[in-house]
């Protein structure tokens, strides 16, 4: 058991050697693509987390500019809506413009037909006083013609008789 305590010379030399051969072996073709591969994983995780963080950013972005276009559009319906809004009072009131007026046509049409009617209905009515008094005057003429208190007493009584109303 002492020989477990006491190393061997020539097996400290052997094994140094073994050591150092295994050490250059494994750092020449292990730990060099083992470190590579190593560096490449870092730098793919580095480049993930970056195009994660600019993601986040542009999602950020993307909701900002969609509440912006939606703020937009309800900014635009309403002014289409204040705008059809308008449009239809403004029509309306032409509407309202045009019918009175064309009320007002109608009203002076039918005020200057109503004129002409009861112009043409004197004109009648002078005629017929007229006709009236030459028959007057005929009947006048064939019950007295020389008599002219006589005549005047019958031509006041048939005027009295007439109505000019």
């Amino acid at each position: 058991m002492d020989f477990l305590l006491t190393p061997d010379p020539g097996l400290v030399f052997w094994t140094t050697i073994s050591f150092a051969i295994l050490a250059f072996i494994l750092k020449k073709f292990a730990w060099g693509p083992i470190l590579h591969a190593l560096n490449l994983r870092n730098e793919t995780i580095e480049q993930s987390l970056k195009a994660a963080e600019r993601a986040k950013v542009e999602v950020e972005q993307l909701a900002i500019t969609r509440q912006e276009m939606m703020d937009d559009a309800k900014n635009e319906r309403d002014d289409l809506l204040k705008e059809t809004r308008e449009l239809k009072d403004k029509i309306l009131a032409e509407a309202r413009s045009g019918a009175n007026s064309e009320a007002d046509k109608i009203i002076e049409s039918a005020r200057k037909q109503i004129e002409a009617e009861k112009s043409a209905a004197i004109k009648e009515l002078k005629k017929q006083v007229a006709e009236l008094s030459v028959d007057i005057a005929s009947l006048l003429i064939e019950t007295e013609l020389k008599d002219d208190n006589k005549q005047k007493a019958i031509i006041d009584k048939y005027l009295d008789n007439v109505n000019f109303n």
